[in-house]
């Protein structure tokens, strides 16, 4: 199929091949392809080829928990499989991100800082799983921004010092392993201690992955997988991004007890708490990736997907990525024109200025500095959930004349990258990638065109 391949054609196929991504990692999707029932027997079978079953039979109730920004859509499908077989359930969801359920209560709360309403649901949540017992079956359902929309601090430490800890830890430049071993630590119920509250009931966990290596005590901080991280390397981090003497008192003394022996470390592997837990990934980045290199290539793009898991300091990722698109230009090396290069994962954004963006903004305004002596490259860069950092924008849309275009209407494009302030660069030149609530969350998808 041949296709439009200047600027203006680029620019359009880049959004028809984001939204072909985001359609093939849809929660409800996600959840209703690999979950069935057959008579009484619940089948559990993953895209990466897992399959378990279970026979209902042996179980009295059945319960929904869970948390995370796409997580009312997997309940959504879980109500229209399990029907009148649900006793009860609850979820956390982002503001806004809610669905139509029936028997599931929604509850709706704060991300990426947690607030009231996510301690609320959550302290509802720790109700409901002391009222289980081993005849009873447990299905949770996580996907990305469930560490922050289920806040349960530990005791001594209050949700306004829990959300200043969040807040700092955002902005350090940390990754996200590092933030959810922190937080692991200083939560009731993350780092395999959302098992410990089920045990001894049965636990099926259906994770959509927004993590690099689908790593599951990093997807929503674990909370029904063993954590291998320690308070040790918790207070080694404090330490590496210099805020030992910046967090709050509370959280400060509950670590150093914590190195001590004084607290008790997070469930480890060998722990019996986790024998009746089964942990099944659902939907993940490389999901999204192929379903968009099979849309590129129904438009016409030789392809090629660099990885799906990404990460380091936004900026010298952009310089990565566009290196590409020089290379194709110049040599038609690794790929001959028109082509598109496809990458996911997720970067980080060390915060120095005061402006407004996402590490997707702040990564498409980084390569459109670096693009802008080249003619027919597009970038563009999307969360998969639709929401970029604290913004309503899922990312932004770059090209080759897009410094140029800002020059003309006074916006020095490197000022705006210093000050961290993407959205509102890319707000005036009427280039944010705007979708809205997706139900989905598998992390960034990052796409660089060049023409033909």
């Amino acid at each position: 199929m041949k296709g439009d391949y200047s600027t203006e054609g680029l620019r359009s196929m880049a959004a028809d091949i984001f939204l072909a991504a985001i359609r093939s990692v849809n929660a409800y999707q996600a959840v209703k392809s690999c979950v069935s029932i057959e008579g009484e027997r619940l089948t559990v079978a993953t895209p990466s080829g897992g399959k378990e079953s279970f026979d209902l039979n042996k179980f009295k109730r059945i319960f929904v928990i869970g948390g995370g920004k796409a997580s009312a859509s997997m309940a959504q499908a879980i109500e229209e499989v399990l029907g009148t077989r649900i006793e009860r359930g609850i979820i956390n969801v982002k503001y806004g991100h809610i669905a139509d359920l029936g028997v599931i209560k929604v509850n709706e709360a704060g991300h990426p800082i947690p607030d009231e309403g996510g301690l609320r649901g959550a302290q509802e949540i720790v109700s409901l799983l002391r009222d289980t017992d081993k005849d009873d079956l447990i299905l949770v359902l996580i996907s990305g921004g469930g560490s922050a929309l289920l806040p349960m601090p530990s005791e001594g430490i209050s949700l306004e010092e829990k959300q200043e800890l969040t807040r700092l830890l955002l902005n350090c430049g940390a990754d996200i392993k590092e933030i959810n071993a922190v937080r692991k630590h200083i939560s009731q119920i993350k780092g395999g201690q959302l098992a410990r509250l089920s045990y001894p009931s049965t636990v099926i966990n259906l994770i959509l992955s927004d993590v690099v290596g689908d790593s599951l005590d990093s997807i929503a901080s674990g909370p029904t997988v063993p954590d291998n991280s320690t308070f040790s390397a918790v207070l080694a981090t404090m330490e590496k991004y210099g805020l030992l003497m910046k967090i709050p008192r509370s959280v400060r003394e509950h670590i150093a007890k914590g190195t001590e022996g004084e607290i008790e470390e997070t469930p480890k592997a060998t722990d019996r708490i986790f024998h009746n837990v089964h942990n099944f990934v659902v939907g993940n980045n490389i999901v999204a990736l192929k379903a968009a290199e099979k849309r590129a290539k129904e438009l016409g793009f030789s392809t090629l997907i660099l990885s799906s898991s990404i990460e380091g300091e936004t900026r010298e990722i952009a310089k990565a990525h566009t290196a590409f698109a020089r290379e194709i230009l110049h040599s038609g090396n690794p790929l001959v024109p028109p082509a598109c290069l496809i990458s996911g994962g997720e970067t980080t954004v060390t915060v120095k200025g005061k402006g407004l963006g996402g590490r997707n903004q702040e990564f498409c305004l980084a390569a459109a500095l670096e693009i802008s002596d080249l003619r027919d490259v597009v970038i563009l860069s999307g969360g998969t959930d639709g929401t970029d950092g604290p913004t309503d924008a899922a990312g932004a849309i770059a090209d080759s004349r897009t410094v140029e275009r800002a020059r003309r209407l006074e916006l020095n494009a490197a000022e705006f990258l210093d000050n961290n302030d993407s959205y509102h660069f890319f707000e005036k030149l009427q280039d944010l990638l705007i979708t809205g609530p997706t139900d989905a969350n598998v992390m960034d998808v990052r796409l660089i065109l060049v023409g033909g």
